[in-house]
């Protein structure tokens, strides 16, 4: 029997379970025990414990091996749910997932965080409550809510570190405050890595593979995935390309850096470049006094996929630097895959991914050694919002004392 720490909490086996339950979408008790290690006993055991809870069910039989027809198990979606919040600079993206990281419910509405936080997360709230209420979800079966934006910020205590977009946001408890007045568990984290985990639970991506994604909604972020982990470095406020130098010369950023790939392949940075082209403005009905350049770069990007010459210059020298920042992530992680997620590549994704694709296949220092692909999110534009509701399962799913009611 394996003598690893792990086994020493029931916990925290029970986790390891669930998670090879959840990664294989069903498994026989047989396998569960060749992929974990553990004992058939103990196996079967704990997957007797999780059927009582609720939170594992059969599912059939499997295919014949030579002997017994072996009985599958699989998680039950309806056992637990999480709620996912993206919080953009002009809009709000609320969803409900279940156990398994499938969305039953979503909701969005416009600019909570032009507010002040104290009246912007009342607001939130209110949205997560009428959402819940909605589905008609057990409260008692919410593990928590997933709370997600820009960077940088402090996981741990829950508070961003940024005056954006207003000074009143900065080292403010969102996290604490958005938790007491729900009365839910609250986890701040990066709206990129939120998006990339969401690959991995859903099974867009090798388990066990290492994996980038670029994140693009108003900014630009990133994240690195290994074997399923984020790769988080010292702050968690890593793999943040969208402030990667691409010109020592160029105008300093609002990060302190200078030359930022955000300020020139953002949607504000193609925004402004589209404003300053005569008769672009009136071709495309843009707003060249208005602040929300996701739907003005949504414009754009439309009448790019139409075959507009301008529009259609822009998206692409926009995709050529973001080109650039798949290259270097590619060559610092050596990662097989690179994920496109956000609303800003929902509409021109597929002039960015073949953009992109084309600089990874040119560039990349390891292209001898392996290929690396450029695909897009299957979460769509919903990617953070349904990430963060997965982070919250992943969290619980490893502490399974918490989802279950048990103590270690």
């Amino acid at each position: 029997m394996a003598t690893s720490p792990i086994w020493a909490s029931r916990a925290k086996t029970r986790g390891l379970v669930l998670d090879v339950i959840r990664a294989a979408h069903a498994s026989s008790r047989v396998e569960l025990a060749a992929a974990t290690g553990l004992t058939s006993a103990t196996i079967s055991e704990v997957v007797r414990e999780l059927m009582n809870d609720g939170l594992v069910v059969e599912a059939g039989t499997g295919a014949s091996r030579g002997g017994k027809p072996r009985t599958l198990v699989q998680l039950n979606p309806a056992a637990r749910y999480s709620v996912g919040v993206q919080l953009e600079r002009n809009t709000c993206v609320v969803v409900v997932v279940d156990l398994v990281g499938r969305q039953v419910a979503r909701t969005s509405f416009h600019g909570p965080a032009v507010l002040p936080p104290d009246q912007a997360l009342p607001q939130v709230a209110a949205q997560v409550e009428a959402l819940l209420a909605a589905t008609a979800v057990d409260r008692a079966k919410v593990l928590g809510v997933g709370l997600v934006g820009y960077g940088p910020q402090d996981r741990r205590t829950g508070t961003l570190l940024t005056p954006q977009p207003t000074e009143a946001w900065l080292n403010y408890p969102i996290a604490g405050r958005l938790a007491e007045i729900l009365g839910l568990p609250v986890l701040l984290d990066n709206d990129a890595a939120a998006a990339a985990i969401g690959e991995y639970w859903l099974g867009a991506v090798d388990p066990t593979s290492t994996y980038g994604c670029i994140y693009m909604a108003t900014g630009i972020g990133g994240s690195v995935v290994v074997a399923g982990e984020v790769y988080r470095g010292t702050s968690s406020n890593s793999v943040e390309i969208g402030h990667i130098s691409i010109d020592v010369n160029g105008d300093e950023c609002t990060c302190g850096n200078v030359g930022c790939l955000e300020n020139y392949a953002g949607p504000s940075a193609v925004v402004r470049r589209a404003i300053a082209i005569p008769g672009l403005v009136q071709r495309l009905a843009l707003d060249p006094t208005g602040g929300d350049f996701l739907t003005e770069f949504a414009r754009i990007a439309a009448a790019a996929n139409a075959g507009e010459p301008a529009a259609r210059s822009l998206i692409e020298q926009s995709a050529r630097y973001l080109g650039h920042a798949a290259v270097t992530m590619s060559t610092l992680f050596d990662v097989d895959t690179i994920v496109l997620a956000g609303p800003s590549f929902t509409v021109a994704g597929s002039i960015y991914q073949a953009v992109i694709q084309h600089e990874i296949d040119r560039r990349t220092f390891a292209r001898r050694a392996h290929p690396v692909r450029v695909v897009p999110s299957i979460n769509g534009s919903d990617a953070a919002a349904n990430g963060g509701a997965v982070l919250v399962l992943q969290n619980e799913l490893k502490l399974s004392a918490n989802l279950t009611g048990q103590t270690p």
